[in-house]
């Protein structure tokens, strides 16, 4: 116990807290955006923000991985607020959060071993692109200044590494952050800041039971969204939790993070706040700045609390510019650029579920869906890949009259069809043997295959043998084979 403490809280203090100072900066902007998107006030995401990351600090599966209010989260909410109202949400909140914590117990985060490469760098693509043209707003119909600033604050953030012994001390995003705002002060330059963004809340957060009526009704309200929220919050908090475990070349548990991301939306939804989970964008500020621990994403949630009560005056001053800057600088480190060029060297069907993956996200703006379709397509491609690879290999013994079949591969629902045109049923062949010693059926629509091709065998005459079945095939075909089943048999022939 002692050792985990020191390990994942003890173990990079400093950097832990200088990142999660960065990252606490670079949340308010984007937790006021998205309680715009979700049409409540800005202290619902910044309450839910501060509520999230410091709960899942505790309790999460992945240390260092920042969960806060997310845009994907919000564009879910739209409706429901609209329709009901803030309670409603917060009641949303709560469940979401139930619904994610059964998840953790189902094992359900295991799942995340049939989402492919290709998903994955799609999906991170598709953030990157969607994280740059966020920041297009603050980039259009303004000044010259707001350029300036900006350009100013990527050449700070990528220059200031170089400097000798102070360059990798201090995260270069915070220099940037703090430098681009006393210029903004001292020059009283007229640019949008954070103060523009909206109205920061002056008192801390409260226990807030949702005001809904507890009956059926509220639960066919909410559930819909319930399970949206929840589907959406865990595949994007696995996705995140994959990346950090490559970044860090670390592990983490995904069931625990499962159970953790529901505890702490419940937490939100009690102290007012609306769903959450992992942010990509923020996680990876995180870890390029420095932070490795759970005291990092601890010090991400007090610090954004402490800022926006307590500091408001000064939170309010930072230029947006700053911020903009750094979010293009998570947008250039996310993007995997090395999968343009792989696009030559990869196998068609994995460039394709990139790609698709790729623009389901950034069309629709939905990354459940986006991974739904690069799964889905993944899938597909290697369920044929894996069809094409049997084969059924025939010789004939004129003594015996004997044709003998011999199966060769994986038999399913993708090769079955493939499977029965492999044979000759018109061959005036007094015994037939298929021999399945090197081959492996799957699943019900294989052995329906079988069923038919003795069938059609008998049919014509002829005696047919099956030899050499593994036990899992054994097992299969004497559970849902009906080729000895004279009646199952008779249905399949029509009667006749």
């Amino acid at each position: 116990m002692l050792e985990h403490i020191k390990r994942d809280w003890l173990s990079n203090i400093r950097g832990d807290v200088l990142a999660g100072i960065v990252v606490a900066l670079a949340l308010i902007p984007e937790a006021i955006a998205f309680s715009i998107i979700a049409g409540v006030d800005p202290k619902v995401g910044l309450y839910a923000s501060f509520c999230i990351a410091v709960i899942i600090a505790f309790v999460g599966g992945r240390p260092g991985m920042i969960s806060a209010a997310t845009g994907a989260m919000a564009l879910l909410m739209v409706t429901l607020v609209k329709d009901h109202g803030l309670e409603y949400l917060l009641a949303a909140t709560l469940l979401t959060g139930v619904l994610q914590i059964f998840a953790g117990y189902l094992k359900l985060g295991e799942l995340m071993r049939f989402v492919s490469r290709s998903v994955v760098t799609g999906f991170v693509n598709a953030l990157a692109i969607l994280i740059f043209m966020a920041q297009l707003p603050e980039l259009t119909d303004v000044t010259w200044h707001v350029y300036a600033m900006t350009a100013a604050g990527l050449g700070i953030i990528y220059l200031f590494p170089y400097l000798p012994v102070i360059g990798k001390a201090v995260p270069s995003p915070l220099v940037c952050i703090v430098s681009l705002t006393i210029v903004a002060v001292f020059m009283g330059l007229d640019i949008r800041t954070v103060g523009d963004m909206g109205e920061l809340p002056d008192t801390l957060p409260i226990f807030l039971w949702p005001d809904v009526p507890l009956n059926l009704e509220t639960l066919t309200i909410i559930l819909p969204y319930s399970i949206g929220l929840a589907v959406v919050g865990l595949l994007e908090s696995m996705m995140t939790a994959t990346i950090v475990d490559e970044l860090t070349d670390t592990s983490s548990d995904r069931n625990k993070e499962c159970k953790g991301q529901g505890i702490a939306n419940i937490g939100a939804g009690l102290l007012g706040g609306m769903a959450g989970c992992a942010m990509i964008g923020q996680s990876i500020i995180n870890v390029k700045s420095g932070g490795r621990g759970r005291l990092s994403t601890f010090v991400a949630g007090a610090f954004l609390l402490v800022m926006v009560v307590f500091l408001d005056e000064w939170l309010r001053l930072i230029p947006m510019a700053a911020l903009v800057a750094v979010m293009i600088m998570v947008s250039i480190g996310t993007f995997s650029w090395s999968s343009i060029t792989d696009l030559r060297k990869n196998p068609v069907s994995s460039s394709i579920v990139m790609v698709a993956t790729v623009v389901v996200v950034v069309a629709t703006h939905n990354l459940a869906l986006g991974v739904l379709i690069g799964v889905l397509l993944a899938t597909l491609f290697f369920a044929n890949k894996i069809g094409r690879f049997m084969v059924v290999k025939s010789d004939f013994s004129t003594s015996e009259n004997t044709r003998v079949y011999k199966v060769i591969g994986q038999i399913f629902f993708a090769s079955s069809e493939q499977f029965i045109k492999a044979f000759d049923f018109k061959e005036a062949a007094e015994n037939v043997v298929i021999d399945l010693t090197h081959a492996h059926f799957w699943d019900i629509t294989a052995v329906s295959s079988l069923d038919k091709v003795v069938i059609k065998f008998r049919r014509e005459g002829a005696t047919v043998s099956i030899i050499g079945m593994n036990a899992a095939t054994e097992t299969v075909v004497d559970k849902f084979g009906v080729h000895n089943d004279p009646k199952e048999v008779e249905k399949l022939l029509g009667g006749h």
